[in-house]
């Protein structure tokens, strides 16, 4: 097997565990906060920190770790992937989002086919992702370049930290936010609320490459 597809593999496996992480603790918190709003976020945010962080020491040496089409664009859109392979990546992130959130449907012994009724369609939960995603990718950009071996440690963090300052709780991930229409549970979202939130990640992502592939320009001597 080639290394590419070895790389689409991990893709594949790494957003499934992902989504698992987040729907699962999302339904695990609310099934024992006893209707505390505020300690089913706490826990959500927590788990999906720490599973991330693992995810990411796991797979990173062997796709970089992206689990997001905004990171595999922004890598893509730097010459340091090919967009071949970049399209392998995106179509691997959401087969293997709807395979986590279908896992975690099996798990909790939900009926495994869903859709959303959790609105998120509001102006200030799109600002929320543009920030959210902004955020994340102008850390990565940063980090593979400047501390790599830090890289999931601080992800793990901004995505805790962001769960509680951003008002959408930063889904920072079109393939995230896709599948997680598919479960109706506490980390759903509205179907027909997905493409607000897309297109806000995606200004997000593409905002963050362009201003950090300046910030981090060592032609003018950074």
């Amino acid at each position: 097997m080639s290394a590419t597809m070895k790389a689409v593999v991990a893709e594949a496996i790494g957003t499934a565990l992902l989504l698992a992480a987040v729907v699962g603790s999302g339904i695990m918190a609310e099934r024992l906060a006893g209707g505390n709003a505020a300690i089913a976020l706490l826990a959500n945010a927590l788990a999906t920190g720490g599973a991330l962080m693992a995810l990411i020491v796991t797979f990173g040496p062997i796709s970089g770790a992206h689990f997001n089409p905004v990171v595999t664009l922004a890598f893509a859109s730097r010459g340091e992937l090919g967009y071949r392979a970049a399209a392998a990546y995106i179509a691997a992130q959401v087969a293997g989002a709807v395979v986590g959130v279908w896992l975690a449907h099996l798990m909790f012994g939900l009926p495994i086919l869903q859709a959303s009724a959790r609105a998120r369609g509001s102006f200030g939960e799109w600002v929320g992702e543009f920030v959210a995603t902004f955020g994340l990718l102008g850390l990565v950009l940063s980090g593979s370049r400047r501390g790599p071996a830090a890289v999931p440690y601080a992800v793990a963090a901004y995505i805790v930290g962001a769960y509680w300052f951003t008002s959408s709780t930063s889904f920072a991930n079109p393939t995230v936010t896709f599948a997680r229409s598919l479960t109706d549970t506490f980390a759903g979202i509205q179907p027909g609320h997905v493409p607000g939130f897309i297109l806000a990640e995606l200004a997000g992502g593409a905002t963050a490459t362009v201003l950090f592939g300046w910030l981090l320009n060592r032609a003018d001597g950074v």
